[in-house]
C-alpha cells in the first residue's frame, strides 16, 4: 500500500531503534525518537495510539520480528533477529513499477559524457529487477542522438553545479567567425529538440542563451562566479515561448482564433500556460495568451498554418501577414 511521508519517516525511525543493539528503547523512547524524526522533516508528531498502530503495521506487513523484553515494570523493544531491517525487504509490485518508470526517464541520459554512471546504475537495476533486456521498447522520447554539442552537456552541468565561470567559443548561424565570451552559466534547457545554455554574458551584463550545437570550445576561466543576476527560471520562462527573452520586450495580450477543426486540439493542449478562452461559436475558438513575442512564438503560430489566426494586436497581426506574403512569393 502507498505510504505517505509521515508514515515513511515513522517506520524508518522505528527500524533504526529496533536495529540498535547498543541501546534499550522503551515505549516512551520510541515515541520520542519518532517525533524527533518527524520534527526534522517538518511533519506533525504523533500520539501513543499511533505508535501502537505502527508497531502492528510493521509486524503484519513486513513480518518485523519486534519483541518486547521486560525490564522491571517496563519493556524495551528490539528486533529478535538483529539481521532484520525493513530496508532489506523486497519491493512490492507498485514500487517495482514506479522504479521501472524512473529507469525509463534516467535512460535518456545514457551515452552522454560525464553521465557514464547512468549505464552502470541501469545495468545493476535491470539485473536486480530481473528486467529482460531483450524485451521490446514500448515508450520513446523526443531526442536527437546525433545533435552536435551534446558532448558539452555533462561539462556544462558540472559548471553550473559548482559555479564555474567559462570561456566559450561560439559561432551563431548568422556569423562567419566564432566569438569568445566569458560566461557565467546558470541553466540548461531543452527546447524543440535542441539544448540551450542560459547565463550571464560578462561583456553585456545580461542574460544570454547559447545553443549547444553552435559551441566550438569550452574551458574554465579563473574568474569569480557572479550569480547576482540569476533569475528564478520558473518565472523567467513564464511569459515567453522557448528560450529567447527579447531585451526590453513587453508582455502583449494576444487575441487568437483557431478554426473549428483545430479547436479541440488547442483546447486540450494549450499553446501557452496563459491561454484563456474568450468565446467559441461556429466560426471557431477564440482565446488569448499573454507573452512577449519572440521568434519561437512566431514559429509556433506558423506551425499551425491556416488553422490559427492572429486577431490583435495590429502590429503582431501585420508582422504575421507580411511573413506569410513572403512565403507565398516563394511559390509563385
Amino acid at each position: 500500500m502507498p505510504l505517505n511521508k509521515s508514515a515513511l519517516v515513522r517506520y524508518y525511525a522505528l527500524d533504526r531503534c529496533f536495529s540498535n543493539p547498543g541501546r534499550k528503547f522503551f515505549f516512551d523512547d520510541l515515541l520520542n525518537a519518532v517525533n524527533e524524526a518527524l520534527e526534522e522533516e517538518g511533519v506533525e508528531g504523533i500520539k501513543r495510539r499511533q505508535l501502537f498502530d505502527d508497531l502492528n503495521f510493521m509486524r503484519i506487513n513486513w513480518h518485523a520480528p519486534i519483541e518486547g523484553y521486560p525490564e522491571g515494570k517496563k519493556k524495551y523493544y528490539r528486533y529478535e533477529d538483529q539481521n532484520f531491517s525493513i530496508t532489506n525487504q523486497p519491493l512490492n509490485d507498485a514500487e517495482l513499477n514506479k522504479l521501472k518508470d524512473a529507469m525509463t526517464i534516467i535512460s535518456r541520459f545514457k551515452g552522454m559524457p560525464q553521465f557514464e554512471w547512468v549505464d552502470e546504475i541501469l545495468n545493476k537495476l535491470n539485473y536486480g529487477l530481473g528486467v529482460n533486456k531483450e524485451s521490446r521498447q514500448i515508450i520513446s522520447f523526443d531526442s536527437n542522438d546525433y545533435l552536435q554539442g551534446i558532448e558539452y552537456l555533462g561539462q556544462l552541468f558540472n559548471a553550473i553545479s559548482f559555479k564555474k565561470v567559462l570561456k566559450i567559443e561560439y559561432q551563431s548561424y548568422k556569423s562567419k567567425t566564432a566569438i569568445k565570451v566569458v560566461f557565467h552559466p546558470y541553466f540548461l534547457k531543452q527546447y524543440n529538440n535542441r539544448w540551450f545554455l542560459l547565463g550571464l554574458n560578462n561583456e553585456y551584463g545580461s542574460i544570454t542563451n547559447f545553443a549547444l550545437d553552435r559551441i566550438k570550445k569550452i574551458k574554465e576561466a579563473d574568474i569569480k562566479y557572479n550569480e547576482d543576476l540569476m533569475p528564478d527560471f520558473n518565472e523567467y520562462f513564464e511569459d515567453i515561448f522557448g528560450v529567447t527573452k527579447p531585451v526590453n520586450g513587453v508582455v502583449e495580450k494576444i487575441h487568437i482564433k483557431a478554426t473549428p477543426e483545430r479547436a479541440p486540439y488547442v483546447k486540450s493542449k494549450p499553446i501557452h500556460g496563459s491561454q484563456k478562452k474568450v468565446k467559441e461559436d461556429e466560426t471557431g475558438y477564440y482565446f488569448t495568451i499573454e507573452v512577449i513575442p519572440n521568434n519561437e512564438f512566431y514559429q509556433q503560430v506558423f506551425s499551425f498554418g491556416p488553422d490559427l489566426e492572429i486577431i490583435s494586436p495590429p502590429q503582431i497581426r501585420k508582422f504575421v501577414k507580411n511573413k506569410l506574403k513572403e512565403c507565398l512569393k516563394k511559390y509563385k
